[in-house]
């Protein structure tokens, strides 16, 4: 299947972006796990890079089966002013920049998800206990 390429405009600048599936293993679930990814300044401008981790608890059959979230154009939208506040250049040349759970996920929170490192690092704090906590508040 071909990924598709999105376009969004903020503050008068057009921005291509894209979301892929992922799944992110947890002590108590499989959850879903979105990678978003968002390019400025074409091809060859620094990318953002923000993985997603779906809020929603509890699942019947499993996270990972059941849970149909997937970010906006408004989501990506805060995503990207988020970033080009906390430091994302698109128009330097190559590399990434990564929206961490590690430096931003206290300051930053979309309705539907956290920001997870787990996708990017097995070791990273467990998605279930944060998922649970965060549904655990919003009863």
């Amino acid at each position: 299947m071909r990924t598709r390429l999105r376009r969004l405009r903020v503050d008068g600048r057009e921005f291509t972006w894209k979301a892929d599936i992922r799944h992110v293993p947890g002590s108590g679930d499989c959850h879903r796990g979105i990678r978003v990814r968002a390019w400025g300044a074409g091809k060859n401008g620094r990318a953002l890079e923000a993985d997603l981790l779906s809020a929603s608890w509890p699942a019947p059959w499993g996270a990972c089966a059941t849970d149909g979230v997937y970010p906006t154009p408004a989501d990506v939208r805060r995503i990207i002013l988020y970033a080009l506040e906390h430091g994302w250049d698109p128009d330097l040349r190559g590399g990434t920049f990564h929206l961490t759970e590690a430096e931003h996920a206290a300051a930053f929170r979309l309705p539907a998800f956290l920001i997870t490192d787990r996708l990017r690092d097995p070791d990273a704090p467990d998605p279930t206990r944060r998922v649970v906590e965060v549904w655990s508040r919003s009863l």
